[in-house]
């Protein structure tokens, strides 16, 4: 199995759970998939969850905008409304968000970086930043420039980013991003990162772990990155509640906000980190410092 495989459950596992929760939201929702010539089987792929969730279009509007290529894609299902916009995707996404009614919406965007050669540029992230709520999924290349593109989302209108690097082998791999809107939506999709099928040889890396630790896929993952992210944490900014602690976990790893209470019983055991108050409950307001 290859690192493809990873991200296309990703992206599948993703959108049956963002469909039915953006419709639940609003009447009308929109999907796009940028690069769709180069990244076709992915965008037939999203098509596919789309229209075996037709019953949840009924009484509402998807939308789904494949750009960069004119494969004939058409409406499959009452209330499904299917385009496809020819042209460069840099050049034409942003008039076809725009098109779509992308505006106040709930929206959610895939571009597939790695597989295009070209990063996406400010105005594409403006013109996704416009839904309500807005979420994106990025691939970057091997050995992308992770802390500049987080910036760029952030600075488009995307407070919460995440990323997590797909490895199959001790080499850079691709880097999937994950940026949102919405606190809930990234609490969901962290559960759904470590929930995938685990496939041979494909491991995860956090971007921001300087010893480039492989991690299994598993709903337990490996605390050591965390706990080594944890500290290096605490000693820049020498003590953090435990709410800060959780949220920094969850925007700045690959790890789960309550990945954090496993690893922070482990260090106050061992006491490497120390506590205030000293005893009770480990609650979201006591203070860990180094």
């Amino acid at each position: 199995m290859s690192a493809d495989s990873v991200k296309r459950e990703i992206l599948v596992r993703h959108l049956e759970a963002w469909a039915p929760a953006a419709l639940h939201r609003a009447r009308r929702a929109v999907y796009a998939h940028g690069y769709a010539d180069t990244t076709r089987p992915l965008a037939e792929a999203a098509l596919g969850v789309f229209t075996d969730q037709s019953d949840l279009v009924r009484g509402r509007e998807l939308t789904v905008v494949a750009v960069g290529g004119e494969w004939g894609a058409e409406a499959g299902a009452a209330g499904l409304n299917v385009h496809s916009v020819p042209g460069p995707t840099g050049d034409t996404w942003a008039a076809a968000l725009k098109a779509a009614g992308a505006v106040r919406v709930p929206v959610l965007g895939f571009l597939d970086a790695a597989a295009a050669g070209e990063p996406p540029g400010a105005p594409m992230l403006a013109a996704l930043a416009a839904g309500r709520p807005a979420e994106v999924l990025i691939v970057l290349p091997a050995s992308a420039p992770v802390p500049q593109t987080r910036t760029a989302l952030r600075d488009a209108g995307f407070p919460l980013v995440a990323a997590v690097e797909l490895a199959d082998s001790d080499e850079p791999g691709e880097v999937l991003l994950y940026a949102t809107t919405l606190g809930r939506s990234l609490e969901v999709f962290k559960d759904l990162l470590w929930a995938v099928d685990e496939y041979a040889g494909v491991r995860y890396r956090d971007p921001g772990d300087p010893e480039r630790h492989l991690i299994d896929i598993s709903l337990t993952p490996h605390p050591g990155p965390l706990r080594r992210e944890l500290l290096a944490h605490l000693a820049e900014v020498g003590e953090a509640t435990v709410t800060e602690l959780r949220t920094f976990a969850l925007t700045e790893t690959v790890y789960r906000a309550a990945d954090v209470t496993r690893v922070l019983h482990t260090l106050l055991d061992a006491g490497t980190v120390a506590r205030r108050p000293e005893h009770g409950r480990l609650g979201g307001d006591v203070v860990i410092s180094a």
